[in-house]
Formats: C-alpha cells, structure tokens, sequence
C-alpha cells in the first residue's frame, strides 16, 4: 500500500484545517469532498484544488474511489454517515462528539467491528506537543505514581464568532470543550471508575452550559478534577492552552501558561519549552490545535498502513463519551455516578 485515497464529508469551519493537515500528511491525500452547501464546496474545492465534488454521500460512496472517508460534520449526521461507511467497507475518521447519545455511538463501534473496517474518532487534544511532552514524562517515570492531577481550561475567547451553532445547543462546554479534556485525563492517569460534576451557565447569550467542573475517580486510584470554562476573563487569555498538573509519589509535574513544563523530583527542579510547532498553514493562537489535528491524521494513515489499532479509535472513545454523559447525568441528579455501568 503506498498512497491512501481519502474523501472528506463536510466542508465547514475547522475542516479547513483537516485539509491543510492532509496536504502535509505522508502517505495520503484528499481526492472527493462532500457538502451540501454548494457555495461551501466550491470554496473547499477550489482552494484544494479537488475535482470530485459531491452534495449527496450516498452518491460519493456509490462512484467510490477512495480507501477512507473522513467524516467532518456536525455530530447529528455521524451515526447515518459512519453507518455508510460501514456498510460501503470503508474505514472513517468521525469527528468529534462521536455521537448524539452513547447507544449511537455503540452501535457505530459494533457497524464497523462487523464490517471489519477501522473506525477513528478526530480526538486531537491528546496528539498536542505539550501533552505528549506530559505523557512521556510520566511513562519515563518522572515522578513515580501518580495519585492527583488537574486538568484545565479556561478560557474568556468568542468561540461563537466562528462557530456560532455552538451558542445554540442545550448542552455546550463539556460536550464541546469538556470532551477534549476528558479525554486527555483518561490519556494520561487511565480509564475512570466514577465521576461528580458541576455545571452552570454565566453567558445569558447562549443556551448550553459554560462552565463545568469534574471530578474523576480513576481506576488506578489517582483523583483528578477537570475544569473547564468558557466565562473566565484573564489578563493573558491562554486559549487555546490545556493547562496540567499532576503529583506523585516521587515528585510534581506542572504544564503552565506559554507551554511551559515543570517537573520537580530528588534531582531538582526541570523546566523546559514544550510549545507546538507554527506550521506554514497555521495561525496563532490556534496552531496548538492545528499541528495535533495534522499528528492525528498522520496516526491514521501509519496505522492503518500497519493494520494496527488507532489511539482513538471508535472503541476507545466511548469511553471518553461515556465521561461525557456521566457528567450531564451526575450534574442533573447531583449524585455521583458509576461509568462502568454505564459501558457495560
């Protein structure tokens, strides 16, 4: 295999940076689009120079041509479009949320397992270079166990000046923003027996909520707390920054603002810059999330090269998914709640 073909579905907002991320992919490149916005798609198709363009998926996947489907739509659309995936045998990126409830997401797992086709979730934030440089000095055994952590976002920036839908859904930060954050707790102290949330609305102009904290009961026995936030206003906005800190049994790591790492242990004290890298597409202050997005699809095509299992595929993300609904579930009932129970 040397070169995988690949259509995109959807044509909006952050597939942009998908696009980008595939012309510097190895191994890959984009040769169908699909959107049924005509004006969006000639503007995609055009700046990317792509010849096959499509308004209906069903039509792109009956002319075929492709060896994967990236799937870069809003989440109602997910379920019907890996399902085709599935059911044409072609293996698909989703985007991220995964799915409108945990039993859809389920059954997209288990239509791709059958069709035997793999399935990755868009989950970028764990590909980041500062959060990499986190989990590596974990695994290198920086401060032995960990028992605590705090995983942190917060932030004052006009994400609806781009994404002005956002604004508009019941459900906001944890389902949007919390996801991510979720999902690197999971990444770097493991899976999660049980969680507690609170969540509240600041902003009166949007209908979701804008601020939520978590607390997460890992397997492993460590306690962290994920808090995220959409309604603080600092005197250096670090958006888009995931903010860490992490304790253990030998020592202290700390991801500050400006993609500063700390570790602290007997040898003394570390700190060095672990800041993203401004690739030729990007922009500032969203390249942090750009040049993950090009890492994650680089992580597909090298893995599916090697028929090997991605980091977040579909399987390994309901996991995060189900931290998701835990939260709602526990914000709504203010109890604590059991996430196992809920995968099983």
């Amino acid at each position: 295999m040397t070169e995988l073909k690949g259509a995109l579905i959807g044509c909006g907002f952050f597939a942009i940076n998908q696009m980008h991320a595939w012309n510097d992919v190895d191994g890959a490149r984009i040769v169908a689009i699909c959107d049924r916005d005509p004006e969006r798609l000639k503007v995609v198709g055009d700046q990317f120079g792509i010849e096959r363009r499509y308004s209906d998926a069903e039509a792109m996947f009956a002319d075929g041509g492709f060896d994967f489907v990236d799937i870069a739509t809003t989440v109602q659309s997910h379920r019907a479009l890996v399902e085709m995936a599935a059911r044409n045998r072609v293996p698909a990126i989703c985007q991220k949320p995964f799915a409108k409830t945990l039993s859809d997401a389920k059954a997209m797992v288990e239509a791709c397992r059958k069709a035997g086709v793999a399935l990755m979730v868009h989950e970028n934030f764990r590909w980041q270079t500062p959060i990499q440089a986190v989990r590596k000095a974990l695994d290198a055994g920086a401060i032995g166990t960990p028992f605590w952590g705090r995983f942190s976002f917060r932030s004052g920036y006009d994400v609806f000046s781009g994404q002005p839908y956002l604004a508009e859904g019941e459900r906001f930060i944890i389902e949007d923003l919390g996801i991510h954050t979720l999902d690197v707790a999971r990444y770097i102290l493991g899976d999660v027996g049980s969680l507690t949330a609170r969540i509240r609305r600041v902003n009166p102009k949007i209908k979701g909520e804008d601020v939520a904290t978590i607390l997460l009961d890992h397997q492993s026995g460590a306690t962290s707390v994920v808090d995220v936030s959409y309604a603080t206003k600092l005197s250096k906005e670090p958006f888009p920054e995931t903010l860490i800190e992490l304790d253990g049994a030998e020592g202290t790591i700390r991801l500050t603002q400006g993609y500063r790492l700390e570790i602290a242990n007997d040898k003394g004290t570390t700190t060095m810059d672990v800041s993203p890298t401004l690739l030729s597409w990007a922009s500032r202050p969203w390249h942090n999330i750009q040049e993950s997005v090009y890492a994650i699809q680089q992580h597909w095509v090298d893995q599916i090269k090697r028929g090997a299992v991605h980091s977040t595929s579909g399987a390994d993300n309901l996991k995060t998914f189900a931290l998701v609904e835990a939260a709602y579930d526990s914000a709504a009932r203010g109890q604590t709640i059991d996430v196992g129970a809920m995968l099983r």
